[in-house]
């Protein structure tokens, strides 16, 4: 994998896989010892491939854990080191077993078949409304 656009669509496709089984190593692989994660909001930036690697055992565990997700990319554009991806998630909340269904949108940065940098937008009022219900 040497482009942007080739790495963004791999981890995108391991990403359920990640989920599902805990085991991150392959995609790890495809992130930068040195990545930012710029997430936003009260979260900020988060630095390095450890907190990458918390991020996933969040979306993990218990109370606040999913399973049963997908990820469908409708859209992508990617240029050298660029890419985009508007992409349509589905899961299911573990702790309420409710559903939820959303977009969002995220760019990631690539540099030597890396992710070095990565921001992400996602519908969060729409996924809190939907686990709610």
């Amino acid at each position: 994998m040497t482009t942007a656009g080739e790495v963004h669509r791999r981890i995108v496709e391991l990403y359920p896989e990640v989920i599902a089984s805990g085991r991150m190593d392959e995609a790890l692989a495809l992130i930068d010892p040195d990545v930012v994660d710029h997430r936003g909001g009260a979260d900020g930036d988060h630095r390095g491939i450890e907190a990458w690697r918390e991020k996933w055992e969040q979306a993990i565990s218990g109370e606040s854990g999913f399973h049963d997700m997908s990820v469908v990319v409708e859209q992508n554009v990617a240029t050298d080191d660029l890419s985009a991806n508007v992409y349509l998630s589905r899961g299911t909340h573990t702790a309420s077993g409710r559903r939820y269904e959303v977009r969002g949108m995220d760019l990631v940065r690539v540099r030597d078949g890396r992710i070095v940098e990565h921001w992400a937008i996602q519908d969060s009022v729409a996924m809190r409304h939907q686990l709610r219900q």
